[in-house]
Order: structure tokens, then sequence, then C-alpha cells
């Protein structure tokens, strides 16, 4: 019994002859790759080949012709786009052996009756993949050789509790005129005075600029007493219109440190500036001035934690307001978009096919482009967060809690029907029954699901921490930023709890 069982299925796998030659299938495949494997009669196999073949080929002409836009010519472009970009070689290496395989998979059909050669798929996916790698750009060379760059902004985002307590500040200011040119009358700066108060001082009051063609200005020697030791100092300069400037010196700003005294001393050479054809003065008041900010009195939270608390309740309530109201609305739309209760006549068979639709386009569009058009509409904010998270809890919704329906069980239908009772008490008595755990269930998860999506869409105005989120990134203040984050990941992580224990106490 089992060898006849045997021999039905390898004949089953054999395949009827080729309509050509082996030689003559393998010519037509490479002339036309896949048309070979149909003259092999693998008919679905020749036309898979010869489309993942003319895709991939689409591709590899967009690439080349992204690296060398402007050239003219097959050959041009092509060893441009080699030029430009050296990993094309590899693509087009492996294309060319794609193209071989198809024609030696074309000869083993042809030849062999009785068994179907697999390996061209895998160098189809070998392909593909190797495009993928070239068109999404993956540099791990680069992520490796940079990454010690970046780590000092992912350690803030990691830990930005710092930033999360702050104090009041003081800001210390101590100037020094400096004349510029110096006048011909010039006289040798007075012995400087120093009391207990901050104060800088230079062995010189009056200099020149540092000139466009690189001619050095005067260099100042720059004393500063009775500063708080161990606190940042900046130096800075104010210019004769009042805009102030950090000093750069050696391609860094000036920063000293106060030594336990309150001392530094530092060699300044005067900057580089230009001054409005309205300047007309001889000479010029430029003012060299030292910043200090200290912290003083106690400590408190700071105005970015409490802002990143704010919006983390307010997209909670996003989150809670769209699940609200996405449960109210997908309820009715359920039952109606439920096959096994819209298919009693052809007027609601065609209700049941036009509220389907409905639901797959709006559940289609992402919620981040609900919450562009929301924007346009009631402008930024949460509200607009809200509906564009209400029209895709309705269509995600409608969708679960129907499949839910239609999975019920079929017998308390048909017994409420034998009773004479009709569709209304029918849903009331057959089916709400059966679906309210599924439903608790689905509702939560969307629960959850609205709370971390309107942490996204904040990002295009719709309100919540996403939209703060943004804005801290693009002032590149990652402490802020990390703290957004964090706040993201423990509320989340709080929801997935309360909703286990609601579905554990429901479900």
């Amino acid at each position: 019994m089992n060898d006849k069982m045997n021999l039905n299925h390898k004949a089953e796998n054999i395949r009827k002859p080729s309509w050509v030659p082996v030689p003559l299938a393998a010519l037509f495949s490479l002339i036309i790759p896949g048309l070979g494997q149909i003259f092999a009669r693998s008919i679905r196999r020749g036309i898979l080949l010869f489309f993942s073949y003319a895709t991939i080929l689409g591709l590899l002409v967009w690439r080349f012709i992204l690296a060398a836009p402007r050239d003219e010519g097959f050959a041009d472009i092509v060893k441009k786009g080699w030029h430009l970009d050296p990993f094309l070689i590899i693509i087009t290496i492996l294309f060319i052996l794609l193209h071989l395989w198809i024609v030696y998979d074309a000869y083993l059909l042809a030849k062999h009756r009785d068994r179907t050669p697999l390996s061209v798929f895998f160098v189809i996916l070998v392909v593909f993949f190797a495009l993928g790698w070239q068109i999404g750009q993956i540099d791990l060379v680069n992520m490796v050789t940079q990454a010690d760059e970046a780590l000092p902004a992912l350690s803030r985002i990691a830990w930005p509790w710092i930033k999360a307590i702050e104090y009041d500040e003081d800001e210390i200011r101590a100037v020094a005129n400096i004349e510029v040119p110096c006048p011909e009358d010039h006289d040798p700066p007075a012995a400087n005075e120093v009391g207990n108060d901050p104060v800088i001082v230079t062995d010189l009051t009056c200099g020149i600029l540092k000139e466009q063609d690189g001619t050095l200005g005067t260099i100042l020697r720059l004393e500063g007493h009775n500063f708080i030791p161990g606190v940042d100092v900046n130096i800075m300069w104010a210019d004769p219109i009042n805009n102030e400037f950090r000093q750069r010196q050696g391609g860094e700003y000036v920063i000293l440190i106060p030594d336990e005294n309150g001392y530094f001393e530092f060699d300044i050479e005067m900057p580089y500036r230009l001054l409005p054809p309205s300047a007309n003065e001889p000479t010029y008041i430029w003012e060299l001035f030292a910043l200090q900010i200290a912290a003083v009195g106690d400590a408190h939270l700071s105005q970015d934690f409490i802002l990143v608390v704010e919006k983390m309740i307010e997209t909670i309530f996003i989150g809670m307001m769209a699940t609200f109201f996405g449960v109210i609305f997908a309820l009715p739309v359920s039952f109606f978009a439920a096959r096994n209760l819209m298919s009693a006549s052809p007027v609601t068979l065609v209700i049941y096919y036009l509220v389907r639709g409905v639901l797959n386009i709006i559940r289609s569009i992402e919620p981040i482009i609900w919450a562009i058009s929301a924007v346009i509409v009631v402008g930024l904010g949460p509200f607009a967060g809200i509906l564009a998270l209400v029209f895709h809890s309705i269509a995600a919704l409608g969708k679960l809690y129907s499949e839910a329906i239609e999975s019920i069980d079929p017998g308390p239908i048909e017994a409420i029907h034998a009773t004479g009772a009709n569709w209304v008490q029918t849903v009331i008595y057959a089916v709400i029954p059966q679906i309210i755990p599924p439903f608790v269930s689905f509702t939560i998860y969307r629960w959850d699901i609205n709370v971390r999506m309107s942490t996204i869409i904040g990002l295009v105005g719709g309100g919540g921490i996403g939209f703060l989120l943004v804005q801290f990134i693009r002032i590149l203040d990652y402490r802020s930023a990390g703290m957004c984050v964090w706040f993201i990941a423990i509320t989340v992580a709080i929801l997935d709890y309360v909703s286990a224990e609601i579905r554990a106490r429901f479900v």
C-alpha cells in the first residue's frame, strides 16, 4: 500500500515533457529570462522569474541613473556609477550571475522531468538583499567609526536626570574696556586695584583687531580675580554696537576655570570683527568681559521636567479620549461589518461590503497622516491628535470587533431566530453575551496602542509629549529629550501592567 502511494506521489511530481529541446530552452532564457522555463512547461515558474528579473533590472537601472544623473550613454552611466558607488559593481556581478542561473535553471527543467531546482530563487533573494543594502545606504564601517561621536549624546539620553534638578542662577560679569585702535597719545595703563568683587584686568587697555587676511590681533594678558572657584567662566566680547559674541581661539570657545582662590590668567587674542559703514568713529571702545553663571539657593524641579510631566499627562489623556470615542463609534459599526449578521438579504450584504470597504480605507491610512490632516482643520494641539487617533481607532476596532462577532458560536443565534426574534433582539440576546470578553481585550489593547501612537503624532503637531520631544531634539537638548524618552517608556510599562490586570479580571 505504501509503495503504491509513493509511486502515485512520484508520478504526480513528474512534469510533462518540454515543448522544446534542452539547449533551446536554455537559449530562450538567455534571450528572455523565464521564457525557457515556460517552454519547459513550468509556466508559473517562468512568469515569476521573468517579473523578478524585470523588477531587479528596473531597480538597478534606477540606481545607476541616480548615481550618474548628468551623464548620457549606457557605458558612461555605468562607469560613473561604478566609480561613485563601488557597491554597484557587486550588484552588477550578482545580476549577471542571476541571468546565467536562470539559463541553467531552464536547462535543468527541460532535461530532468522528475525534479525542480530551487536554487535560482535563493539567488533572487540575494540580489534583492544587495539592492536593499545599497538603497538603504547601510554603512557599518561608518557607524562603528562614528559611534564614539554619538556616545556623549546617547549618554545624555540614557541618564538625563541631571537636567531634572536645577538651582536659581546668579550671573557674575566682570568687564574690561579695550580701545581700538590705540590712540596716538596713549599712555601706559595704570595699575588696577583689585578689591573683593569679581574683576578682570588686562596688561593693555588698547589694541588692534585681527585682520581678514590672517594678520594677528593684539595679544592681551588677561587675569581674573575673586571668581567662584571651579565654575566655568566664559570669555566674551561686546562690540561698539552692543553685539555680544563668545571668544574663539584655536577653534574652541575660551572657557576658563578659576583656581581655589578664584583666580585665572590667559593670553587672549583680539578677535576679527566687521563693523557696519555707519560706524565711522576714529576709535571704538570694545568690552572684554568674563561671564560666570553660579548656582544659588535650594534645588528644585526644573521647568523642563515639569513640562515633560505635563505633556506626558496630556499624552495619556489623548490616548484615553481617542479610545473612548473610538469605542463609541466602532461598536455599532462592527455589527454592520460582521458577515454572519449581514448576510440575511442582498441589501444587508451590500451594507456589509460598503462598511468593510470604508473601514479598510480608513485603517490603511496611518495615524500620522490623519494627524497632519487634522492639524490643517483644527490647528496644532491635542485635539488634532485625538481626532487622528479616533479615526484610526474606529477602523481598527471595527475590524477586530466584527471578526470577534463572526467567530461566535452560531447555535444561540439559530435558537433565537427559531423563536421568531428580529435582528435587534438576536444581537442583544445571542451576540452580545458572547463578545464581551474579546471586546474588553481589544479595547484595552487599543488604549495601549493609542497612548504609544500619541507620542508619534505629536511629532507633526498633534500635541502630547511627542511634540515636545521633537523640539528638544531640534535644539540638541538631549538631556531633556532623554527625560521624554524615559517617561514614555515608564508610562507604556505601567499601562501594560494595568491592561494585563484588567484583562485578567474580565477576559
